[in-house]
């Protein structure tokens, strides 16, 4: 992973959803959506409904989340979401 990249795990309880290196993320938060990059200072929120958008290898994609909880740490990104 090059430094301009975050790890991104997203899960389920049933599953891995996605794990892999990615440019940026953008996190529905219960206070709204804030994007995380790297060097993002360390964090946790709660997750409301709506997309978990990220761009991996230039490409943006995104996984419609229902809530959940993202924590933010030396440049890895995990969301369990529901």
């Amino acid at each position: 992973m090059k430094k301009s990249e975050l790890q991104l795990n997203i899960i389920s309880a049933e599953k891995k959803l996605f794990s892999g290196a990615v440019a940026s993320v953008v996190i529905p938060g219960i206070s709204g959506r804030f994007g995380v990059y790297p060097d993002h200072a360390p964090l946790i929120s709660p997750l409301t409904e709506g997309d978990i958008t990220y761009l991996e290898n230039g490409t943006e994609k995104s996984l419609e989340v229902h809530g959940g909880i993202a924590e933010v740490n030396n440049g890895v990104v995990t969301i369990c979401v529901i």
